[in-house]
């Protein structure tokens, strides 16, 4: 396994610039342009991330002030709602003018009616010196996607010269750690994890760890991954979670993953080739904290004592609730005291019910998947505040989630775990070669 590391070659700017393109660190751009040629037809080239910020220094550093005009200056602009980019680049201060001349410009490279609100990009432009009128547009940098830009710098005979950057991308394969600071899903992020693989993480812990209790700060977590990234270090896709493991509760917790011959999905499996996908979660939603169990309590708002036949997670609203496991959607209605309530039965025997939410995110009869999110915290019915209530059903009994005895998942054997035991190998050596301190700086991963 290679560890993220950019080439340098050398790369210099046209010998006659003669305006300011102001480098946008933030999407690492680079203006380049031609003193001569500046054709209607886009030019386009691969952007060398290890110059880019040396390019923009050159470029204030080499510029020369327009006649007229004061020395340029760099603006950051969002698209707002409802605005069209024309009006957006007319913000800058430039004239109408100069405005549809730079969308026609960039029309080329991109759809620039079509556009969403809060598409960035960065503008140098240059004022009237001590007069009022339209600044001068010097040039505009943008990012098209998460491994592509384009830039406008207007040449020496006033023309935008429009060119099309990409950078390369390539496939890696990561191993990263930290230490639990808030929630897993925080820490996950922050040790280099896109949103996507870290929302796995959390739904594969859920199986095993109870976060609202078994989470400690200082808990320690390693994660292999594969992911696609740009010569720059920024994520542009995450690939598969191959490993997972979280120190807590005086123990390690690992999980591999690995597709078995003849299903359909990977799934995942702790050392010795066991699914560590239970029959339900512990916790059915992240980064919550316990506030009731289950059992007589003094109801909080009708003020008598009374059976409690569930546990309350606290939680803000909107937080997303997952599928306890497998299972059919049987109710998605409003109950009452449980406000908005979700019911799905997972076999002939269990069920688990879930209260007082926000909305839905599935309808009565939909099949599921544990870990999927179908439904969102909320405080609806008799309750004090956001969170979730949630319930396991036992042949009709609503029993207590903290100690039900659920079903347990399968084993691997034979060739499969012939086949699990070498990928697990696999995993290992690559965690061997990392050095034990490894922690991948978020400035790497975008």
């Amino acid at each position: 396994m290679q560890e993220f590391d950019p080439r340098q070659p050398a790369l210099r700017l046209a010998p006659r610039l003669l305006v300011v393109l102001a480098g946008c660190s933030a999407l690492a751009m680079a203006w380049q342009m031609t003193s001569r040629n500046h054709s209607a037809a886009p030019a386009t080239g691969a952007l060398d991330s290890s110059t880019l910020s040396d390019i923009e220094r050159q470029a204030f550093a080499q510029a020369e002030t327009q006649p007229g005009f004061a020395q340029p200056i760099s603006i950051m602009i969002k698209v707002a709602p409802g605005e069209t980019f024309e009006s957006a680049v007319r913000r800058t201060g430039v004239g109408q003018d100069e405005a549809q001349q730079a969308v026609r410009a960039l029309g080329q490279a991109f759809d620039t009616v079509n556009i969403k609100a809060g598409l960035a990009f960065e503008a140098a432009i240059a004022r009237p010196r001590g007069a009022n009128g339209p600044a001068r547009l010097l040039g505009l940098s943008m990012r098209t996607g998460p491994a592509s830009a384009v830039t406008l710098a207007r040449t020496f005979d006033g023309a935008l010269h429009l060119r099309q950057m990409d950078e390369k991308v390539s496939a890696q394969t990561v191993v990263a750690q930290g230490e639990l600071q808030g929630s897993l899903y925080v820490s996950a992020q922050k040790a280099g994890a896109t949103p996507e693989l870290t929302a796995q993480v959390v739904k594969l812990f859920s199986h095993k760890l109870d976060f609202s209790r078994d989470i400690h700060p200082g808990d320690k977590f390693q994660l292999v991954f594969d992911r696609q990234v740009t010569e720059s270090g920024r994520t542009v896709q995450a690939g598969n979670l191959l490993y997972a493991e979280i120190n807590a509760k005086g123990g390690a917790n690992r999980f591999y993953r690995f597709k078995p011959s003849g299903t359909a999905e990977a799934d995942y499996f702790d050392e010795l080739g066991k699914n560590i996908r239970g029959f339900l979660l512990r916790t059915p939603l992240d980064g919550a904290r316990v506030t009731s169990s289950f059992g007589m309590r003094l109801h909080p708002i009708l003020g008598f004592s009374r059976m409690h036949a569930g546990i309350d997670f606290g939680a803000p609203v909107g937080t997303p609730v997952f599928a306890a496991g497998d299972g059919v959607v049987e109710k998605a209605q409003w109950a009452g005291g449980y406000g908005r309530w979700l019911q799905i039965r997972h076999n002939a025997e269990f069920e688990t019910g879930y209260g007082h939410l926000s909305g839905w995110a599935v309808k009565p009869g939909q099949h599921v998947r544990q870990g999927q999110v179908v439904a969102y915290v909320g405080s609806t019915g008799m309750s004090t505040g956001p969170h979730l209530h949630y319930e396991i059903i036992d042949h009709g009994v609503k029993v207590n989630p903290a100690g039900v005895k659920a079903p347990s998942g399968t084993v691997l054997a034979g060739k499969d775990l012939s086949a699990f035991k070498a990928e697990k190998a696999h995993i290992d050596s690559l965690i061997a070669q990392q050095p034990k301190t490894l922690a991948l700086r978020q400035s790497e991963l975008g």
